[in-house]
């Protein structure tokens, strides 16, 4: 099996994709006061593809480490499907977003998370999520990543991904 990723924090790798980069808005709902947190909230809005996110920040980089305690951010990347990746035509490929964050984390493929993978749990956890099943150049998505400092009770260190990306894989077994 042919496969081929794109670095999803590197500028020309983003180029790709027709994509300008990631956003970053800090808290659980960012823009909101105490970070969005309440008790028995219901859903959070940034993690739906039609969220305007137009107003956060664009970081140089998602590895940049962030806060110290109980910190939140959402990350998303919208893109548009190419027509081919590194050479290796995208029709048919099976999509996949592959990730690593410090320390929690939550995917959200289009609005959408598969609560069987698409959590992560611990440092040095990477996760690999289905995009598109078969590749369908010209397609539009977003991924949307929350992000979280652990544990909750006794948070330490910073959150950030240590990397992410996106790969094609032609003929993988279905």
């Amino acid at each position: 099996m042919a496969r081929v990723s794109l670095d999803l924090d590197n500028k020309d790798d983003l180029q790709v994709l027709g994509a300008t980069g990631w956003r970053r808005g800090m808290g659980m709902v960012p823009g909101e006061a105490n970070q969005g947190l309440v008790a028995e909230m219901r859903g959070v809005p940034a993690r739906l593809p039609d969220y305007d996110d137009s107003g956060w920040e664009q970081p140089d980089s998602i590895q940049e480490r962030l806060s110290v305690g109980f910190t939140f951010a959402w990350y998303r990347l919208a893109f548009t499907m190419p027509d081919s990746v590194k050479g290796q035509a995208v029709a048919g490929n099976r999509v996949y977003f592959e990730c690593n964050v410090d320390n929690y984390g939550e995917v959200y493929v289009d609005g959408a998370i598969n609560r069987d993978i698409g959590v992560i749990t611990g440092n040095n956890t990477s996760k690999r999520v289905l995009v598109e099943d078969p590749g369908a150049p010209g397609g539009q998505h977003v991924i949307a990543v929350l992000v979280a400092n652990a544990p909750l009770g006794d948070p330490v260190g910073s959150i950030f991904f240590r990397h992410a990306t996106l790969a094609f894989e032609e003929g993988a077994p279905r």
